[in-house]
């Protein structure tokens, strides 16, 4: 085999590059061995490879994090191909995944994302559920990833208490349901209030604690409880190292917020 890589190889590559924390890519992690031996890589050369994505992507550069700045013009082709396309590179990328396996997608899914396809229907119905729970899949690894697995209000990072939400509502906005711009990583508790407009969060980060968040009988309450939800009013969001809140899908959010 050659030492060029190909577009296919780098397609997986982004992939992985998205759906896992940047501070992960490690050549002795179980996971980059596992994917250097699919795309026949060494664990140092999917890392390598990892630094040369991560230098186009424009939140990195403004955190000062420039990547590798030796890329190929397939990177680039890549990367170009598929930002703000993640749909797309979702089901692109789990069809290589397959194919490297030497097995049909359906087959590959059940075993990397533990999608159960048995009650599924059959013809082109099955096949665009097949991609919703591919993009459903995406959505949640990369959101969550990108925050490092912890709230973005609290702080709290028990993977049993945290989800991740979106802004605008799966069913509001069709061609931003895959986007990870459109995501916050939230406990279940705050996710329910943001989506009940509870709490707000501003186009500039800062979150709202609404009047009505702790119920029509305060007194009843515990003082502690009352001091610990409205200790986080005013506060700025704990941005992630990719993906940031988009403005403009906070600011619609944030139109339906009342105190």
């Amino acid at each position: 085999m050659t030492n060029n890589w190909t577009e296919e190889q780098i397609t997986v590559v982004l992939y992985e590059y998205c759906r896992r924390p940047f501070g992960q890519f490690s050549g002795k992690k179980p996971f980059i061995m596992e994917l250097g031996k699919l795309l026949h890589r060494t664990p140092g050369a999917i890392v390598r490879k990892v630094g040369n994505l991560a230098h186009f992507d424009p939140q990195m550069k403004a955190r000062g994090v420039g990547g590798l700045e030796h890329t190929g013009k397939l990177d680039a082709v890549v990367w170009n191909r598929y930002f703000g396309h993640w749909d797309q590179l979702a089901f692109d990328a789990e069809k290589l995944i397959a194919a490297f396996k030497e097995k049909e997608l359906e087959t590959s899914l059940e075993e990397s994302l533990s999608i159960d396809l048995s009650t599924l229907p059959q013809g082109k119905e099955r096949k665009q559920e097949i991609k919703r729970r591919i993009n459903q899949d995406f959505f949640r690894r990369t959101v969550l990833s990108s925050y490092n697995f912890k709230c973005c209000i609290t702080g709290i990072n028990n993977p049993a208490l945290i989800q991740a939400s979106h802004i605008v509502g799966w069913s509001e906005d069709e061609e931003n349901r895959t986007n990870p711009q459109n995501g916050l990583c939230l406990n279940v508790l705050f996710h329910k209030a943001y989506d009940e407009n509870l709490l707000g969060i501003s186009p500039d980060y800062e979150v709202f604690i609404s009047d009505r968040f702790l119920g029509e009988r305060l007194k009843e309450v515990d003082p502690g409880t009352v001091n610990y939800i409205r200790s986080f009013d005013r506060q700025k969001l704990i941005l992630p190292r990719r993906f940031s809140p988009d403005r403009d899908m906070l600011a619609l959010h944030f139109e339906k917020y009342k105190h």
